[in-house]
């Protein structure tokens, strides 16, 4: 599998699950934030509607709401509206916060304070107890709804079956004793006389009638001596609730909201949590999933930091086709292209030595000998000393025009050069040498191989270039080819036009070069035979400035060679019309 599959595998894997991870979470997380928030919202409702029917409980009156209200507004967050059963309405946070008050909302809840007369037998003890029940309630209310008017908090408790009693929760607020004194006298003040008579009522009265009266909930059983049929209990319940109806606090509807307001928003934090959490699970998916992945290109790493701290000989073990794999290949090639340099260059470093060590040791010693008078001076010795000195120029010539020429700071003149003209020049430069070594140098100039335009176009090709240095190029390859052709032999220049490049080539019928030679015979420093001494000259730098020169040119060069046959070098470059 290629690398680019595995790791267009891997994304995907790692996209699907991080989508369906995500949006799993937040659907239940929106989910569970709906129920949470309904659950909530009922809860607010319970809140609302207990602390409520708690403050008409312990007050006997809806007086002094308006605070509970807006306390249990800053609690919940909730718009609260109040309104009793005949529209009255006792408060409205809305407009309590100063602002126009908006539709009602759809939530509502019932609060009934009033207290209900636990009744599950009755005879005469019954009916008297309700009357008593009914005069003590409207007493307690009375009393209590005084109370709070005047500003005293109060305090709940059970009393009598169970009815609510209430009493200052501070006796020493100031004038607390003349806001009671007075407060009984109002709730003693009332006439009560018509609770017998109601409660008599209920021994004559009909199904029909009592059946309409609601029944309360039985809290408790108190003893009973006599029986009575359940209309009467029906009939007792609903007389107590409407003897009290005038001093306890009316039934209210409570409104929560408002039509139109916004949904509640789902809360950012835990979908972020969770975010968090399917981002985690995809990071460690990813790095596991990753590590084999990875792995290949951590080795190629260390083994590059190990190749950039010099140590040559590191390579990176391959396994497989792909893309990586083909990469760690590449990088050995490239890591034993270094090494080959390195070694080439340690070999270039120790050829100039021993090239440079030799002559300027005998230059040394003639020189020292000329001093001392050992040797007499003559024109013979002053010349082979004067050999030595331009063969060692030359060497350092080749190495600073390779130096320029890899760094691209040779310097270029360039001219329209007719190849021809090119081609005799070397051919009159190299003449004696040639000739001197036995061997044949001459010109060759083929035509066009494709239709001219003009006659100009059919004549010689010329290229743009600096002639020197193609004289240096050419004269190069003569000079190699001089000394590997035998006595008899032969060096052909040829030059040719083929569309728009320039052809050169000088081919000879030497010893030829090996096939394994070839791929390296334009390296720096490299020569076919290590242990070449001075009489073959050069120092191995001719062919890669040859190269180079050829390169900044816009052309190229290229070798053919058979042992024993000859070897040809063909050079192109682009032409320009004269």
């Amino acid at each position: 599998m290629s690398f680019r599959l595995r790791l267009l595998l891997l994304v995907v894997l790692v996209a699907v699950t991080a989508t369906v991870a995500t949006a799993w979470l937040t659907l239940r997380q929106a989910s569970q934030q709906v129920l949470d928030s309904a659950a909530a919202d009922q809860t607010q409702v319970d809140l609302v509607t207990e602390q409520l029917t708690r403050y008409g409980q312990e007050h006997g009156t809806w007086t002094g709401v308006v605070d509970l209200v807006r306390d249990l507004r800053s609690r919940t967050g909730q718009r609260i509206h109040v309104v009793t059963e005949s529209g009255e309405v006792l408060v409205d946070t809305d407009t309590e916060e100063g602002r126009l008050a908006r539709p009602l909302g759809s939530s509502s809840a019932i609060v009934d304070p009033r207290p209900t007369l636990p009744l599950t037998a009755a005879g005469p003890d019954a009916t008297k107890t309700t009357a008593m029940a009914i005069a003590e309630y409207r007493h307690t209310a009375r009393y209590a709804a005084c109370l709070t008017a005047g500003g005293v908090p109060l305090e709940r408790s059970s009393g009598y079956l169970g009815l609510p009693q209430f009493a200052p929760v501070s006796l020493g607020q100031p004038d607390l004793r003349e806001i009671m004194a007075n407060c009984g006298s109002v709730a003693a003040a009332a006439d009560d006389a018509d609770a017998s008579r109601q409660v008599e009522v209920c021994r004559t009265t009909s199904a029909a009638r009592t059946e309409s009266i609601p029944v309360p909930a039985p809290q408790q059983r108190p003893p009973s001596d006599a029986a009575t049929t359940e209309d009467q209990l029906r009939c007792l319940a609903g007389t107590f609730t409407e003897g009290i109806r005038d001093v306890t606090p009316v039934p209210v509807r409570i409104y929560f909201g408002a039509r139109g307001e916004a949904a509640r928003p789902v809360a950012t934090g835990p979908l972020l949590a969770a975010a968090a959490g399917v981002a985690l699970v995809v990071i460690l998916g990813t790095g596991v999933l990753s590590h084999r992945v990875l792995r290949p290109i951590r080795t190629l790493t260390t083994v590059a930091q190990h190749l950039g701290r010099g140590d040559l000989s590191s390579r990176v073990p391959v396994q497989g086709n792909d893309e990586l794999a083909n990469l760690g290949r590449s990088f050995n090639r490239m890591a034993d292209s270094l090494q080959r340099g390195e070694e080439r260059q340690r070999r270039l470093v120790a050829d100039v030595a021993h090239e440079l060590r030799t002559p300027l040791a005998n230059l040394r010693g003639y020189l020292e000998a000329l001093a001392d008078g050992v040797i007499a001076p003559d024109p013979e010795l002053f010349a082979s000393l004067h050999e030595e000195a331009v063969l060692q120029q030359r060497i350092v010539d080749d190495l600073q025009d390779l130096a320029l020429a890899e760094a691209g700071r040779l310097t270029y003149h360039r001219v329209a050069v007719d190849v021809a003209e090119l081609l005799e020049t070397c051919r009159t430069t190299h003449r004696a040498r040639a000739e001197a070594a036995g061997v044949t140098l001459s010109v060759h100039v083929a035509p066009a191989t494709q239709p001219a335009a003009s006659d100009a176009a059919a004549g010689p090709p010329a290229v743009n270039a600096d002639p020197d240095r193609l004289r240096q190029v050419l004269g190069n390859l003569i000079t190699n080819a001089v000394r590997a052709t035998a006595s008899g032999g032969s060096i052909s220049l040829h030059a040719s036009r083929t569309d728009a490049v320039a052809v050169i080539r000088v081919a000879d019928t030497g010893t030829g070069i090996e096939p394994s030679a070839l791929p390296h015979i334009f390296d720096r420093f490299w020569r076919a035979d290590p242990a070449r001494g001075r009489h073959t000259g050069g120092g191995g730098l001719g062919l890669a400035i040859a190269r180079q020169i050829v390169t900044d040119h816009a052309g190229t060069i290229t070798v053919a060679s058979q042992v024993d046959v000859g070897t040809t070098f063909t050079i192109t470059l682009p032409t320009i019309a004269r």
